[in-house]
């Protein structure tokens, strides 16, 4: 299995880059971090100083989107990091939750996602493609073997069935067994409907994960509350998915929606950080399925069972307080366990 350090692109940028340091040395193969332009600083300028202070690690947003940047842009950004660095990056898209919210924006459709995937990953390979203008265009400048693969973020029927049919990897938002289960097989089974091979659809599980030092009462209690704000970001998901399909329709699996039927409101200013307000309404079993919390060994309990139904990489959400620690203790001890012969 896999494993990768998911980061909001804080001030200052240097501490981003040592963390994803930090992470390489631990044996982490990939770096993400968001993507929302007014609520953090610019990634594609930080992933330079990533790239050029790292040997392997891979890096990409988790998510970027199609709207708050023109499609050569993305690719031509993806590009010309690859050509600098080698085949380093991963475009990972969605549909543009806080990014386009917070800019007073609807997110994204899956039809704009599928047009620019299209386009990002033919133009990443320097072949012609349409940016959406009725011209095709290319790269003169990319050369032979250059490849920008496109992970897509899913959750809903739709979305997921065209991640399975689309899309060079799947990124679920969620370690919630049964959930990833279910979504797993949705994306496959697209997959082989299209006649693609499901195996080479890449599988990431992106979720926090904290620690403790053991199992007592106050040790869960504390990693609960360093990341109850992972409930609240999914459930704005969660809550796109009910306004349109309804809550009891079958359509999506209730161990997903069930939990947001208390929930008020959102702040973006409070997106995805710990002590978030907004996300009170979250309570501890989804914490508990949706994260990874408790001891090591309960991490990699639960990290071998994910990677049974298929996941091939954990991306790990470290917005918390214990950030170093979470990424040695991964080096040390999980990473090692859950990949050992």
């Amino acid at each position: 299995m896999d494993f990768g350090l998911v980061l909001q692109t804080d001030p200052p940028a240097s501490r981003v880059v040592e963390l994803m340091q930090r992470a390489e040395r631990n044996g982490f193969s990939h770096g993400w971090t968001f993507d929302s332009a007014v609520l953090w600083q610019e990634p594609f300028v930080i992933y330079s100083q990533i790239l050029a202070r790292t040997s392997t690690l891979k890096i990409g947003p988790m998510v970027t989107n199609p709207g708050t940047r023109t499609w050569e842009v993305t690719a031509s950004t993806f590009a010309t990091l690859n050509d600098m660095f080698g085949n380093r990056t991963v475009c990972g898209i969605g549909r543009g939750d806080s990014a386009m919210r917070v800019a007073g924006r609807r997110p994204n459709t899956l039809a704009r996602i599928s047009g620019a995937m299209k386009v990002i990953r033919a133009l990443g390979r320097g072949e012609e493609a349409d940016p959406g203008g009725g011209t095709a265009v290319r790269f003169p400048w990319v050369k032979p073997g250059a490849e920008v693969p496109v992970w897509m973020a899913a959750y809903g029927p739709k979305a997921l069935k065209m991640t399975g049919e689309e899309a060079d990897g799947f990124i679920l938002q969620l370690a919630d067994p049964y959930l990833t289960e279910y979504m797993v097989k949705a994306v496959r089974d697209a997959a082989e409907a299209a006649g693609r091979d499901p195996s080479e659809v890449t599988v990431c599980v992106a979720a926090p994960a904290y620690v403790t030092a053991d199992d007592s009462p106050a040790a869960l209690a504390h990693a609960r509350e360093q990341c109850r704000w992972f409930g609240g970001m999914v459930g704005n998901h969660v809550a796109d998915l009910v306004a349109k399909y309804g809550a009891r329709t079958g359509a999506v699996p209730g161990e997903l929606t069930d939990y947001i039927k208390v929930r008020q409101g959102y702040d973006y200013a409070h997106h995805g950080r710990s002590g978030n307000p907004d996300t009170q309404f979250v309570p501890d079993e989804i914490v508990d399925r949706f994260c990874l919390i408790g001891t090591a060994d309960q991490h990699i309990e639960k990290l071998n069972a994910l990677r049974a139904l298929g996941v091939d990489q954990f991306a790990l959400y470290d917005m918390h307080d214990a950030q170093e620690a979470v990424i040695d203790i991964y080096g040390t001890e999980v990473i090692p366990a859950v990949n050992a012969p």
